[in-house]
């Protein structure tokens, strides 16, 4: 799963490996605590399969001597788009489904359905089997123990009510072709993301850049001008005359 954040984060631009450990704390750091460790060895071996190599940085990002900046390859392109359509039960765990909704907007509205799905039946068993243990509590059972159990079993009542709002949203989308109200403007079509497009519109050609719409631009973005009515008096309001 860290293969496929690094990916997609890598996809909206070429970032050095510290810009990466941030930007990973800061989106997929709700659902996983991320072996930072890990990172390094991972980008490296990656860099090795072909997915990313080095660049140069961006224009107007200062990088300290010495670090590595590192963008996707066409063959990291292609990795990205086939691992946000794997539907496999890794993608219903803890981790793999955190991970996945990280990058849901440029995942196909199929692999979407289905990982919501996946990762409902997922929840709903541990719901049950939660039911069954606080069902069963008795006073051989402290009661912050109990309350744990508790915790938990609401928990899962809430992501299961949670997964049936986002279902429910998805198959109305998928059946009526209107965007869903989970999915923000984006540049890549998300219910048929091709690689080679993908490929093709990064290679030696200036993109025109894309307005993300209001819900996803930069908090810091300063917003448009927007002209103001003119409040200066008339020369006849001036003169003490009203105006026609």
């Amino acid at each position: 799963m860290l293969e496929l954040a690094i990916l997609g984060l890598l996809l909206e631009s070429p970032m050095h490996g510290y810009e990466l450990r941030k930007r990973l704390t800061g989106l997929l750091g709700a659902f996983r605590a991320f072996s930072y460790g890990s990172l390094y060895p991972t980008l490296r071996r990656m860099q090795a399969d072909g997915f990313i190599d080095e660049a140069d940085a961006p224009k107007g990002v200062k990088v300290r001597r010495g670090r590595r900046v590192y963008q996707l390859t066409d063959a990291g392109r292609a990795r990205f788009a086939e691992l946000v359509a794997d539907t496999g039960p890794q993608n219903y765990t803890d981790d793999g489904f955190g991970v996945h909704l990280a990058f849901f907007s440029r995942t196909p509205a199929v692999a979407r359905m289905r990982i919501l799905e996946g990762r409902r039946r997922q929840v709903e068993e541990r719901r049950e089997g939660l039911r069954e243990i606080v069902g069963r509590s008795n006073r051989a059972v402290d009661r912050y123990t109990r309350q744990l159990h508790q915790l938990s079993l609401e928990s899962s009542e809430r992501e299961v009510r949670w997964l049936n709002e986002l279902i429910a949203a998805e198959s109305s989308q998928q059946q009526d072709g209107t965007p869903s109200p989970f999915d923000p403007p984006n540049p890549f079509d998300t219910d048929a993301f091709d690689p080679d497009d993908a490929v093709r519109d990064t290679a030696g050609t200036e993109q025109s850049p894309v307005d993300p719409g209001p819900g996803n631009r930069d908090r810091d973005e300063p917003m448009a001008n927007i002209e103001e009515p003119d409040s200066t008096p008339s020369r006849d309001e001036q003169l003490g005359h009203p105006s026609k």
